[in-house]
């Protein structure tokens, strides 16, 4: 659909795929946030080592009960649009691989093609929580020790490692933003916080020396707002709260919505740049509706 709008509005679409999925960025320092505040607030882990496998199931079900459910319907819904149109980029039926691959998050260590959009973003997600875990574990109770080998791994990603595009399907790739976000909340713990901020601010603006990469800037300020605010939370405003509860949901499930609304609009009206724009808001404003259902009866069932 974006392809039959796009002559209509090249600005806005452009935009959108240039920009729009910087957001990934503000997720990866968020995700480092939330994980050093559960599971090290201060930086030292005392958790025994059998601890670990329950840690990392429980990571694993917070993520796959949605995600497979997307996956299912991304499945089901490529099935439905290869019955509507013949299209280029219409998934294929799935192999059993595929599927087992998605299943333990693997699709791309061992190259199967993904099943849906985003999923990629899952696995690196757990793969970093499992990083995160590891160093904690390794550095016990040492806060210092493990805060500083934090601060070494996201200096070498953020230095180097985040300029390989073929490390990209792996933690270590990301840890530069995660480990922004561990270190933003260390540093609101703090009482005096300007020295930590600078430095924060420094690593951020070296990373950019070297290289000039815009979704490392999203990635520094958001990790400064956050270690200045502590994570303070923002006006309770209905709206927002409902999308963010929802939002994981909505981001694995909206590819199937997308998939099969973008069948039945080139059926019908493969031209037409009206009936494809008010099919990309009929998606986006489905893919809502869908993730918060998914949310509410598989994601947080106990809330439903």
């Amino acid at each position: 659909m974006s392809d039959v709008v796009y002559p209509y509005a090249p600005a806005l679409i452009s935009w959108h795929y240039d920009y729009a999925r910087m957001a990934v960025q503000v997720f990866l320092v968020l995700g480092g946030f939330l994980s050093a505040r559960a599971l090290a607030p201060g930086m030292a882990f005392g958790r025994p080592s059998r601890d670990i496998p329950l840690l990392l199931w429980r990571r694993y079900l917070r993520l796959a009960r949605p995600y497979l459910v997307a996956i299912a319907a991304a499945i089901a819904a490529a099935a439905f649009a290869r019955a509507l149109i013949q299209y280029p980029s219409t998934p294929t039926a799935p192999t059993l691989l595929q599927i087992a691959a998605h299943v333990f998050l693997l699709q791309d260590i061992i190259g199967q093609e993904a099943l849906s959009a985003g999923v990629w973003y899952v696995a690196i997600d757990f793969q970093l929580y499992a990083l995160f875990l590891l160093i904690l574990w390794l550095t016990r109770a040492h806060a210092a020790a493990a805060l500083l080998a934090c601060a070494a791994l996201a200096s070498v990603s953020l230095l180097w490692l985040n300029r390989q595009p073929e490390l990209d399907i792996y933690a270590p790739y990301f840890f530069g933003a995660y480990g922004l976000g561990i270190a933003a909340h260390w540093i609101s713990t703090q009482p005096r916080k300007a020295a930590w901020l600078a430095a924060l601010a420094l690593l951020v603006t070296a990373a950019l020396i070297v290289e000039w990469r815009a979704r490392i800037l999203v990635a520094g300020v958001t990790a400064l707002l956050l270690a200045t605010t502590g994570g303070a939370k923002a006006p309770r405003w209905s709206w927002v709260s409902w999308i963010s509860r929802i939002s994981y949901s909505v981001f694995v499930i909206h590819y199937a919505v997308i998939l099969a609304v973008s069948a039945v609009v080139h059926r019908h009206w493969p031209a037409s740049p009206i009936a494809n724009a008010a099919g990309m808001a009929t998606a986006w404003l489905l893919s809502l509706c869908a993730g918060a259902l998914l949310h509410r009866y598989v994601e947080s069932p106990q809330r439903a």
